[in-house]
């Protein structure tokens, strides 16, 4: 007997994605102690996206050549400078209007500038990096090696105007680029090793999908209410516009702009962080981290079929000129 999973998986948009994330997402939720009883290798797979995304990383290295580091760097550098930009701008308009407390009663309450500012300027590189396998070129993959530098919580401390914590341990730094440089030494060395690793790209989407998915509970959602998922939708729609025409820009064709227009799972963990640093944010803290949290699994879900359809959408394009 013979079924078509993967056929069918295919016709969901970004299907490789987002039903392994979905899968993972609704385990997660509904019954979220499996990885612990089950232990093992099905444990580890509860919370394996790390180890994963170190893999994915070894072997999309091997694919990128030495000459096109400069168009790695470039197209990383513009879409973290348009991250940065926007959160920037998001923390001017929303400190002048609200300060750094929250909105305190009414639709959106809870509504704070950290809440906003930590949920745009964050990509979720895991997801970035598993579209731009699917649906984009090695060299935007790999642009989230400059794009890592975004994670953590000093950009959004730089943007609130936080003093403190104001520079990224060097080892920290060095260990997002570790894995994508020695798969470029492998490749770039061997060419044997370069078509051998690249092959396992594609193959790797799914199960860093699922990992990914496993820490997502979608419970969450329904705490933040509505306003979380309204801060979900605000990202993808403001960040969206601003990364596409950067893309465009710079040679892309939009793809890698709306794969970034996402919120990090470790952004959920900024707001806490913020306030350690700065007690005034104390307030905002508690119902950010909702917020982000919420911001995070609904960029997760929509930010996939999104990038499928829009490279639908150029594909058709080009092929009616």
């Amino acid at each position: 007997m013979r079924i078509g999973i993967k056929r069918a998986v295919e016709s969901v948009p970004g299907g490789m994605m987002i039903v392994p994330l979905a899968g993972g997402a609704l385990i997660a939720t509904f019954f979220p102690h499996v990885g612990e009883f089950f232990g093992s290798f099905t444990g580890a797979l509860f919370t394996g996206a790390l180890p994963i995304l170190a893999v994915f990383y070894v072997c999309v290295g091997a694919t990128i050549r030495l000459g096109s580091l400069p168009q790695v760097a470039k197209r990383g550098g513009f879409l973290m400078a348009t991250k940065i930009t926007l959160g920037l701008a998001a923390g001017l308009v929303l400190g002048h209007f609200l300060g750094v407390q929250p909105v305190k009663a009414g639709w959106f309450a809870g509504v704070s500038t950290l809440a906003v500012v930590a949920a745009i300027n964050d990509t979720n590189g895991g997801l970035y990096m598993a579209l731009m396998g699917q649906y984009g070129t090695t060299q935007e993959a790999a642009a989230y090696s400059v794009m890592s530098l975004e994670s953590g919580p000093f950009l959004t401390m730089l943007t609130l105007g936080v003093v403190g914590l104001s520079s990224f341990p060097w080892q920290t730094l060095l260990g997002a680029v570790l894995p994508l440089g020695a798969g470029m030494a492998l490749g770039n060395l061997d060419p044997e090793m370069r078509e051998f690793l690249g092959r396992a790209v594609p193959v790797m989407i799914p199960f860093f999908a699922f990992a990914l998915g496993a820490t997502l509970d979608l419970h969450r959602v329904w705490a933040a209410g509505l306003v979380g998922v309204a801060l979900g939708l605000a990202v993808i729609l403001v960040s969206c516009p601003a990364l596409i025409l950067v893309d465009r820009l710079i040679g892309g064709k939009g793809t890698a702009g709306i794969a970034a227009a996402t919120t990090a799972g470790n952004a959920a963990a900024v707001p806490a962080l913020v306030a350690a640093a700065n007690h005034k944010y104390a307030e905002a803290a508690a119902p950010a981290t909702l917020l982000v949290a919420s911001s995070v699994i609904v960029t997760c879900l929509l930010v996939p079929p999104l990038t499928a359809w829009w490279v639908r959408r150029v594909g058709s394009q080009a092929q009616q000129r």
